[in-house]
């Protein structure tokens, strides 16, 4: 069953990305420039910009892994940190989001030209700690291909460090590459000990 917490994002999101569709304006006031953020001191953007996405299918890929993995996280969350599991899951998607974005504000904040938008730093960030409380676990690719979930860790970021050296796609592979090293930091620095826990399903 999928966690509030994870539904809630979900339902936010879709809501905020549906209505973007259709309504420039909108988008272009919550969407990542860089350049606008930083001239116009409009740094919420860091944080609204993961609730856009370019289109449905963007949508729909980010939210499925997102529900994938998120209950997950959540469940593991509130076994270590108690009360606070909820909120800690919720700060880590949020901050996610901008921490993600930091590159490539620094990368572009002299380029009008630049937008970013889409969950997948922070959809990175949640599907990485999911990989810390179960490192064994399969992940699917196109629901056919098994592979330990560490072993598609180290290829993700792989693929995303090499994608983001390329650049030859529309895509923010480097947001997808420190979304999902955040995830890692984040979990450890509030909860050292979920390291052990790592090594021990091993």
């Amino acid at each position: 069953m999928v966690s509030n917490f994870t539904l809630i994002i979900i339902v936010v999101t879709a809501i905020l990305s549906i209505m973007a569709f259709n309504n420039a304006q909108l988008m272009n006031k919550l969407i990542f420039n860089p350049y606008t953020t930083r001239n116009n001191k409009e740094w919420f953007r860091f944080i609204t910009s993961g609730f856009l996405h370019a289109d449905f299918l963007h949508l729909a890929i980010n939210m499925f892994v997102l529900y994938s993995f998120g209950n997950v996280v959540n469940y593991y969350y509130r076994y270590f940190f108690g009360m606070s599991g909820n909120w800690m899951f919720l700060l880590l998607y949020i901050s996610s989001i901008a921490a993600a974005n930091g590159t490539t504000y620094y990368k572009n904040f002299n380029n009008p030209g630049y937008n970013s938008l889409g969950a997948s730093g922070a959809v990175s960030a949640v599907l990485f700690a999911s990989i810390l409380f179960q490192p064994t676990a399969k992940i699917y690719f196109y629901g056919l291909i098994g592979i330990p979930g560490y072993i598609s860790g180290i290829l993700y970021l792989v693929y995303s460090q090499y994608s983001a050296k390329q650049a030859n796609d529309n895509v923010n592979h480097e947001a997808h590459f420190y979304g999902a090293v955040y995830g890692v930091v984040f979990t450890l620095v509030f909860k050292p000990e979920v390291f052990r826990f790592f090594l021990n399903q091993f």
